[in-house]
């Protein structure tokens, strides 16, 4: 599979926060996030393995209890039905890895 970045459309999941599912396939999945300073993702938990990417800006990422302030480059892993969330400290885009894929995105 292929995935031109600027013919895939964005889906708003919130005020300030939308998501672009890109390649999918196989076990695994991922998706471009771009959420607005100030916003959040809600703290929550779901049966998949994460992995989050910061492509840019700043978010504050917090693993149940532990939070991080974490930029461009930086990155986090979310085992399965760990609690976790961000917030966006400036506008702020992710590439996120899900394993497997999260059927409630498609």
């Amino acid at each position: 599979m292929i995935v031109i970045n600027k013919e895939v459309s964005a889906t708003k999941v919130n005020e300030g926060f939308e998501r672009k599912v890109l390649a999918t396939g196989g076990s695994m999945m991922s998706a471009e996030m771009h959420i607005k300073k100030g916003v959040s993702g809600p703290y929550h938990t779901h049966p998949h393995e994460q992995i989050s990417y910061v492509v840019s800006g700043i978010i504050e990422a917090k693993i149940e209890d532990k939070i991080m302030v974490l930029k461009s480059g930086d990155s986090y892993y979310a085992a399965p039905n760990v609690p976790h969330g961000a917030t966006a400290l400036e506008d702020s885009v992710m590439l996120e890895i899900f394993s497997p894929q999260r059927e409630d995105f498609l």
